[in-house]
């Protein structure tokens, strides 16, 4: 008979019969002294064996594991709790009184059915999923050596670094519980894609806000800054099919000119060549990383234009480790504890970027698929 057609106690009845073949009648006894007890289990795990060998069915071998890791932590405790008095027998143990090997058989149908409880119960985290529309990307952008990593650092309040490291690309998650609701920030740092424009313009299709960083004593970063804001608004014309005039716009796009500490004579490009060059239409910010001068300004500015709440700014929530962060989501306590109102947010540590295809299927999206006899249409990435 195929495992699958079997009612609960003919599996109940099968399991118990591949148990009782690797221990005779007569032999020892699973629940019995201590120099039977290690016999007894090895014969147990043969059992397991040759039952997981015979089954078909995934939640039997699960339920198999599952008694194999207690089997062992039974043991262990035999051991440790060697000579302490005789506990009484459970309900459940006196439910399963034919055979030790009896009660193993009850117990793995008794953890699958309570897998499928498991399973059709609503989880409480899923309560907390974050909405599509609380989910934003800011990408960064600018040419080297412009402030762009510091600027991040002190949004994400880790303070300020003298020395230069050159970045490749960095990618950092920031969750955020406001007002009972659930925020994701995702924010790319696409400092190392300069040299590759398909995985730059990648990066600008899928991007929701932008921040285009230039260095007031760099007149070529200002040339950079103005080229990529042109590519941003072309890649999201053509994405949105909108005007270049609507997608100016509506576009999240905040430029900072950063290094404005500096002295005035090391100072290459005015505020009057930037307006200029961007037009007076776009969010311009001159800052210091170093001084942390308008910065509360750009992030303000990011949140607003972005569609995000006010407090996401650094200054405007509470730092939380993530440990809190999960008792927030899953404890009602804390919650109250906290106040509905009171926002807070953490750094997710364990975040990466998703593959280059998942960004693509994002962007291209499941319309995209070709009709029979029509021509192929060139990548939107290209």
């Amino acid at each position: 008979m195929e495992v699958g057609s079997m009612s609960t106690d003919e599996k109940k009845s099968s399991i118990s019969k591949q148990f009782r073949c690797c221990s005779s009648s007569d032999g020892p006894q699973l629940l019995g002294s201590r120099d039977s007890q290690s016999s007894g289990c090895s014969k147990v795990l043969v059992a397991y064996k040759n039952a997981s060998q015979n089954l078909n069915l995934s939640g039997i071998k699960v339920g198999l594991g599952i008694l194999k890791v207690a089997t062992s932590q039974w043991r262990q405790d035999k051991k440790t709790h060697a000579g302490a008095a005789p506990k009484q027998p459970t309900n459940f143990e006196n439910r399963c009184k034919s055979s030790p090997l009896d009660q193993l058989a009850a117990l793995l149908l008794h953890c699958q059915t309570r897998r499928r409880q498991i399973g059709q119960e609503p989880s409480q985290e899923r309560s907390f999923s974050t909405k599509p529309q609380h989910c934003k990307r800011i990408v960064v952008l600018g040419a080297p050596r412009v402030g762009k990593t510091s600027i991040l650092r002190r949004y994400l309040r880790d303070g300020f670094v003298e020395e230069y490291q050159p970045t490749s690309e960095d990618f950092v998650r920031k969750l955020f519980r406001i007002r009972g609701e659930t925020y994701q920030i995702d924010i790319l740092d696409a400092s190392g894609e300069r040299d590759f424009p398909a995985k730059r313009r990648l990066s600008i299709l899928t991007g929701d806000i932008f921040l285009l960083v230039f260095s007031v004593d760099d007149r070529t970063s200002l040339e950079e800054v103005c080229a990529l804001r042109q590519e941003i608004l072309a890649a999201k014309s053509k994405l949105t099919k909108w005007s270049h005039d609507l997608t100016q716009q509506k576009l999240a796009l905040v430029v900072c000119a950063n290094k404005v500490d500096l002295q005035e004579c090391e100072r290459e490009v005015s505020r009057a060549e930037v307006l200029h060059a961007l037009g007076d239409n776009c969010a311009y910010f001159e800052t210091s990383a170093k001084d942390s001068t308008n910065l509360e300004k750009v992030f303000e500015a990011l949140a607003k234009r972005g569609g995000l709440p006010a407090e996401t700014g650094p200054s405007q929530h509470r730092k939380l480790s993530l440990h809190s962060y999960q008792a927030i989501r899953t404890g009602p306590l804390p919650v109250q504890l906290l106040g509905h109102n009171d926002a807070c947010g953490l750094l997710y540590p364990e975040a990466r970027r998703p593959s280059f295809s998942a960004e693509l299927r994002q962007v291209t999206g499941p319309q995209c698929a070709r009709k029979a006899g029509k021509s192929k249409e060139k990548c939107q990435i290209q």
